[in-house]
């Protein structure tokens, strides 16, 4: 699967993945130039989005540019691109990966849209590509920024980042990206990105309890920043540029996900302080909120690298039943003071 980057001068984009994200970020592609080819693990959900323009599953009520299409084929949906926009589950990819890449182009550019952390491995997404594909990390990028799905569908203006080792690969996403509501900034920092957009969730399902359980925004405030202080501990000691976690895909992204409804990891975390079961949460809707997934896997990582991560610990004690929301606020308030910046 090596080779050597092209120009990107197609205008073929295959988005494997048919979810609200995948379908809204389709709908920036299409707007900027590309047809976009989306693949959908649902005949049903491709037939609605060929028949009808709509996803009618997960972006109800959004009508889709003639530009995109839909298979459930993944040889069909990858013929002829060069951009793979990968935006299924993030703990599914490693599954999901072989049956894509014998029909990916030798020097065609992956992009994840994906929020999370491998359980087990603890790898972020575009190592699994990486290690999975046998693919240069020239050839791997992210997408990443304040960026809900519905909003971006509804193209309300939005920015975001599309991070690659290679700089040049960057800009030249850049361009196919750019539409007239999507504005990308490009950097070269996947790391950063990668961990800003995964730790966010967990930040969001802990903010989304506290919501959940009838506290304010002092409450929230708090939790938003404290959250962005350990994400930031967790990145930078893996080498992250700490500018990167004050941007849109740090800081950005926080603030989007922790405070809108429109977020799905808020609101499962919301509905837990109401008192429902992570079983019950998750029999009520299609919709994958990535926090739940991840927060054992940036606990373990935290542990391993010896970083201080409470937030991430007790969310993830609360989603496997060990402790309560209303614990978890008791035991934020309980820790040992210290300086802030410590």
């Amino acid at each position: 699967m090596s080779g050597i980057v092209g120009n990107l001068s197609g205008n073929k984009v295959a988005v494997l993945g048919a979810g609200s994200w995948g379908t809204a970020f389709s709908i920036v592609l299409a707007d900027a130039g590309n047809d976009v080819s989306i693949w959908a693990r649902r005949e049903e959900v491709s037939a609605a989005i060929n028949d009808g323009h709509e996803n009618v599953d997960y972006l109800p009520g959004i009508e889709l540019p003639r530009t995109i299409t839909s298979t459930h084929d993944p040889e069909e949906a990858l013929a002829g691109a060069d951009i793979v926009v990968l935006a299924v589950p993030s703990q599914s990819l490693r599954e999901n990966l072989p049956t894509f890449l014998p029909y990916v182009d030798n020097d065609a550019v992956f992009v994840s849209l994906m929020k999370g952390v491998e359980l087990g491995t603890l790898k972020r997404m575009s190592e699994v590509i990486a290690e999975v594909g046998d693919i240069g990390a020239h050839r791997i990028s992210v997408v990443s920024g304040p960026n809900l799905a519905r909003e971006i569908a509804r193209r309300e203006p939005a920015a975001s980042v599309v991070a690659c080792a290679d700089e040049n690969v960057a800009t030249l996403l850049q361009k196919r990206m750019h539409s007239p509501a999507f504005r990308p900034y490009t950097s070269v920092d996947v790391l950063g990105c990668e961990f800003g957009g995964a730790y966010k969730n967990v930040v969001a399902l802990c903010v989304g309890m506290a919501v959940g359980l009838g506290f304010g925004d002092n409450t929230t405030a708090s939790l938003i920043t404290r959250g962005l202080a350990e994400t930031a501990r967790l990145a930078m000691n893996l080498g992250a540029n700490p500018l990167t976690l004050m941007g849109l895909a740090g800081l950005g992204d926080l603030v989007a996900t922790c405070s809108s409804p429109l977020s799905r990891n808020r609101t499962f975390g919301e509905k837990m302080g109401q008192g429902m079961s992570v079983e019950d949460i998750y029999a009520s809707t299609r919709q994958v909120a990535e926090g739940a997934k991840s927060c054992s896997s940036l606990r373990a990582l935290a542990a391993q690298l010896g970083v201080d991560a409470p937030i991430v610990d007790a969310v993830d004690d609360v989603v496997a039943g060990n402790l309560t929301t209303s614990g978890l606020m008791e035991a934020f308030i309980a820790r040992d003071t210290k300086s802030e910046l410590s």
